[in-house]
């Protein structure tokens, strides 16, 4: 899935992703760090990569694989 960030923590690299839908859905950690990005910026553009349960598991940029 995709969307656009809405908030991201430099600190605690937490944030939110407001999906095309309207849903705004939070990433962990774990999730940004398994993305190899340095830092996110409000407004950018990012996929949202999940698990089976519909746990995030990565924010990547949309023309990372």
């Amino acid at each position: 899935m995709q969307g656009t960030v809405a908030t991201f923590d430099d600190g605690s690299r937490t944030g939110t992703v407001l999906l095309d839908d309207g849903v705004e859905v939070a990433f962990p950690a774990a999730a940004f760090d398994a993305s190899g990005l340095r830092h996110l910026r409000l407004g950018q553009r990012v996929r949202l990569d999940h698990d089976d349960v519909g746990t995030i598991t990565k924010v990547t940029l949309p023309t990372f694989p």
